[in-house]
């Protein structure tokens, strides 16, 4: 299928990527292979000099990954993607190519548990880093230095689901000469595209939605043609050596085929149960883009598209008299039946977290309750069940305190 934007986005989901097999098969198939084989010898030294298209090395590229890498770069509007072999192979990629030693990143003080991680570590490797409140354009401005090179955030933060302002940071990261790096993983297209909003850079952990059967591990970065040399020249193939196996890859576009389809579905059961629990007298706060009584409800309103708000809530218990909110959270995440005790998301299967107790359990106490992760919040990632037996679910499990 030739590239066409006049195509909606579930047509374009399906269709891009497809490109021509020598036996005319309509799934992509897997070339599950290390190694490629030339004509000669000309031909290999054009294909190693990028002067003809072609794979030279699996580790550098390979057909299955490639369609699926044309997909996600139609899918988010860049000019080229790069699948890795996990969410953190596509983040470790983008910072260790596109800094050097000196250079000052300007993060987000609430980021995925890895992602956290690495912003903890990499100073030992030569870097500057200000961790910050990024939703505050404010804040965001006072922290570029003369060496920011690169400001890197996540549309919805993980797990508060507070919101960043995409078009208003990328105004800030340009005015500055910096590498504006989105992390769009809770909220993929049809939902968000920070490209269309000025992003730079943006990474998936296609493991969550792209994929959305929780059977894979896997990362995808898409940008401009230009950033994409040095990302994938020297961040996958040289540094991180981290590609995306044939076979995650194949399954990863399978799942994508049903992208728009399933993202609706999560975000309409997101929204019902995020509905229900900002009823039960249990909970304290409930966190979730599309409810009035966000923060950010209006932000969230412009910069989701099609009134979609995503799968993920969070909300946050009352501290019962007879126990601690720590013993409590324990308690109620224990009683779940539905919703499985896992730290992915995406999946068809509801998936509930214990932030403080699972995924920023290495997180100094101090810093995570600063930024709202206390020991009474539970994250939900909404699954393609009935909405109805989810808050049941929820029902019985909120009763044991």
């Amino acid at each position: 299928m030739e590239k066409c934007e006049e195509y909606g986005f579930a047509t374009r989901v399906i269709h891009e990527g497809q490109g021509n097999n020598p036996h005319g098969a309509l799934a992509t198939p897997i070339f599950m292979t290390s190694t490629f084989c030339f004509e000669n010898v000309e031909d290999g030294m054009q294909k190693f000099a990028k002067e003809k298209p072609g794979f030279v090395y699996a580790r550098s590229g390979n057909p299955t990954t490639a369609a699926l890498e044309a997909k996600c770069a139609a899918m988010e509007g860049g000019e080229a993607a790069m699948a890795t072999s996990s969410g953190m192979g596509a983040i470790s990629s983008v910072i260790l190519s596109l800094l050097k030693m000196g250079d000052h990143i300007i993060s987000g003080d609430t980021l995925y548990g890895g992602s956290d991680f690495e912003m903890h570590q990499i100073p030992s490797y030569g870097f500057e880093v200000s961790r910050i409140d990024t939703t505050d354009l404010a804040c965001v401005e006072a922290a570029f230095r003369q060496n920011t090179k690169m400001l890197y955030v996540e549309t919805s933060l993980n797990p508060t689901m507070k919101v960043n302002d995409i078009k208003g940071l990328a105004k800030l990261a340009h005015q500055h000469g910096v590498i504006f790096v989105v992390d769009n993983t809770f909220t993929p297209p049809p939902m968000c595209f920070p490209i269309h909003l000025g992003a730079d850079v943006v990474v998936h952990s296609t493991t969550k939605y792209l994929n959305g059967h929780g059977d894979i591990i896997g990362g995808m970065v898409v940008t401009s043609a230009e950033l994409m040399v040095g990302i994938r020249g020297i961040g996958l193939t040289k540094i991180c050596g981290c590609p995306a196996s044939p076979m995650n890859s194949w399954l990863v576009l399978r799942g994508m085929k049903t992208l728009d389809l399933r993202f609706r579905k999560h975000c309409e059961n997101g929204m019902k149960v995020a509905q229900w629990l900002e009823r039960h007298p249990a909970v304290s706060s409930v966190f979730y883009p599309g409810l009035p009584s966000h923060p950010q409800y209006e932000l969230a309103k412009r910069q989701f598209s099609e009134g979609l708000f995503g799968g993920m809530v969070s909300f946050e218990l009352k501290k019962p008299a007879q126990m601690s909110r720590f013993e409590a959270t324990e308690k109620v995440m224990n009683s779940l039946k539905l919703f499985s005790i896992a730290v992915s998301l995406g999946d068809p299967d509801s998936l509930a977290e214990f932030p403080a107790g699972m995924t920023h359990l290495v997180v100094p106490v101090e810093e995570r309750e600063a930024v709202g992760i206390t020991d009474g919040l539970i994250r939900l990632s909404c699954g393609l069940e009935d909405a109805k037996d989810l808050c049941n679910d929820l029902q019985q499990a909120l009763s044991v305190i």
